[in-house]
């Protein structure tokens, strides 16, 4: 006989059937868990990177932070990482921090660089390995956490953002953010012609924010990509949106206006 898992009761979004007890937004040192539970299963997500800018053209998406997810021990400390913060200077923009409960951490997402969209956080390896332990993932692949990107952001369960549009003149379209559990923000343009919104990358929850449409270089600001626990914002003029909170990434901004930050990070513990 077969069974649909669809109206079956035995299958479940919660953990080990566990139920979500707690959502930390904030880091603290007085986490309270019952006595007599010595273990939870605790989901963790960094916080994300904010959006770069530039002198011309439009800056690059940051990307979408890091998420784990595991068993560990019960302790009453508990890190939440911001958010990277976006600035109306030009360079690349700040990566987001690592969120962190008992043993199960997770990383923050790369700025939006002077090129390339920012990385999901754990796309940092070593050896060739993220955190996670999925395979690390080079520039524009594919990956649990995506890996840099030169155009559109990149898939992935921790997204990248969308690239820069360096050229000036012209119809130009931004990068869009890549989509995934968490979205990475979107890329700007900086056209002294008709500047087309970078939308920020969908999440799973939650949609990324749309850019700022216009002819000339004051619009073109790239959108935030949609984070676990909220929508990213919509970028305004030529500023990059924010990147929604659980880690989504920040929008890239066009001619030195200002880039979006990313979305902090969170925990939350089953049990």
């Amino acid at each position: 006989m077969s069974v649909s898992i669809y109206n079956n009761s035995s299958f479940t979004d919660s953990p080990y059937g566990l139920k979500l007890q707690q959502t930390i937004i904030a880091s603290s040192s007085s986490v309270v868990i019952p006595t007599g539970i010595n273990r939870v299963y605790a989901v963790v997500i960094g916080g994300g990177g904010a959006g770069s800018t530039t002198t011309t053209g439009g800056g690059a998406g940051g990307g979408a932070g890091g998420y784990s997810a595991g068993w560990t021990y019960v302790t009453t400390s508990v890190t939440i990482g911001a958010g990277g913060t976006g600035t109306s200077t030009a360079g690349a923009g700040a990566a987001g921090n690592s969120s962190i409960y008992g043993m199960v951490m997770a990383g923050g997402g790369g700025g939006g660089g002077t090129a390339n969209g920012g990385a999901g956080g754990g796309a940092a390896t070593a050896s060739g390995v993220s955190y996670t332990g999925a395979p690390s993932t080079g520039v524009g692949v594919i990956g649990y956490a995506a890996g840099a990107s030169g155009g559109v952001g990149t898939a992935g369960v921790s997204a990248s953002g969308g690239a820069i549009q360096a050229s000036t003149t012209g119809t130009i379209s931004a990068a869009n953010g890549g989509r995934g559990l968490i979205g990475g923000g979107a890329g700007a343009s900086g056209s002294t012609g008709s500047n087309i919104n970078g939308t920020g990358g969908q999440g799973d929850f939650f949609a990324g924010g749309s850019g700022s449409n216009g002819t000339g270089i004051t619009f073109g600001g790239g959108g935030g990509g949609g984070g676990f626990s909220s929508a990213g914002s919509s970028g305004s003029a030529n500023n990059g949106g924010n990147g929604g909170d659980g880690g989504g990434g920040g929008g890239g901004a066009s001619t030195l206006g200002t880039a979006g930050s990313g979305g902090r990070g969170e925990v939350r513990l089953y049990y």
